[in-house]
């Protein structure tokens, strides 16, 4: 079995914070959010590439990245865009990387912003046990949330139904970006495309596909975040630190409150201020100031201020005094 990693999208809802650096590195404790997927690819024997697939904009940023680790399966393979305008879409995408890359194994194909608490081992027991393309599914417990995504329809674990972002969703069970497909699957792929079908979200391929071959969901509880937007990061950032503060050694922090989920990196300087529920960027500087469900990226100056639910581009002053 191979396995692709999607990490192509240009995260727009995140800018500033992810004008410059893809989503899928935004620190979840001392690792990034894809280093949770690659260490878990990394241990399952059964899979043996692991193909990153991202954009020309980012590639050079990935490929840093995969030096600098200790992954041995994950290689970059690169889809020829630089824009939000230029996607081939994630279907168009995953078919081009099947030709380019010569697929012809089952594959397994995983969203890279996917925070889970569940194994993929167990996963793919169950794609083994279906013999038949599985799809990971979550009760998100919200129609409204459920508008934002693929959401399903089972009898017994067989997928009878799928609508992607339906306005009036017939249920809360959402397809999470998770699937695995047998070798037999992937011809249908292009088959799809050709037949002028939406070349961009996964869901679109599954609602086409579950009509023509039965099609599983491997459903699961504990939790699930999608990485796009600030509040769902800042909800995994409190998920994984549990209430607590990280404060990097190297940070200084004093005459301030740091209170539950904020994690404050190296070099970053907090003095008289509250903060919670933040990430604070490395050789951040933060002063009589308070700093509440934010991120603050590398470098900012922050002074004087109360700031909420607001996203810090690098190397900001806020205020900015400098054109006064």
């Amino acid at each position: 079995m191979e396995a692709v990693v999607l990490a192509g999208g240009y995260a727009t809802r995140l800018w500033p914070i992810t004008r410059h650096r893809p989503k899928m590195f935004l620190p979840l404790g001392e690792a990034t959010v894809i280093d949770r997927i690659y260490a878990e690819l990394e241990s399952i024997d059964r899979i043996g590439e692991v193909y990153v697939s991202t954009n020309e904009r980012f590639g050079d940023v990935f490929a840093t990245h995969l030096a600098e680790s200790e992954y041995e399966k994950p290689q970059l393979s690169i889809e020829q865009t630089e824009s939000e305008d230029e996607k081939l879409g994630v279907v168009g995408g995953l078919g081009q990387l099947i030709e380019r890359e010569n697929i012809d194994d089952d594959l397994l194909v995983i969203a890279g912003d996917n925070i889970f608490d569940f194994e993929l081992r167990s996963f793919l027991e169950s794609f083994d046990a279906n013999a038949a393309p599985t799809i990971a599914a979550y009760d998100v417990e919200s129609t409204d949330l459920a508008t934002a995504y693929g959401v399903v329809d089972l009898d017994g674990d067989r997928v009878v139904g799928f609508q992607e972002k339906p306005e009036d969703p017939p249920g809360t069970l959402v397809s999470i970006g998770c699937y695995a497909f047998p070798r037999e699957v992937l011809s249908l792929i292009p088959t799809y495309l050709d037949a002028g079908n939406d070349p961009d979200e996964p869901g679109w391929f599954i609602e086409w596909l579950q009509s023509r071959k039965p099609t599983y969901a491997y459903s699961f509880d504990g939790v699930w975040f999608d990485i796009g937007t600030l509040e769902s990061y800042l909800d995994a950032v409190a998920w994984y630190l549990d209430g607590e503060s990280r404060i990097a050694d190297g940070a200084s922090v004093a005459d301030s409150t740091i209170g539950p989920n904020v994690h404050v990196m190296d070099d970053a300087t907090v003095v008289d201020s509250d903060v919670e529920r933040a990430v604070i960027f490395p050789e951040v500087s933060i002063e009589a100031a308070t700093v509440y469900g934010s991120i603050v990226d590398e470098g900012a100056t922050i002074g004087g201020i109360f700031l909420e639910d607001a996203m810090i581009g690098a190397y900001t002053r806020v205020p900015d005094r400098s054109s006064r």
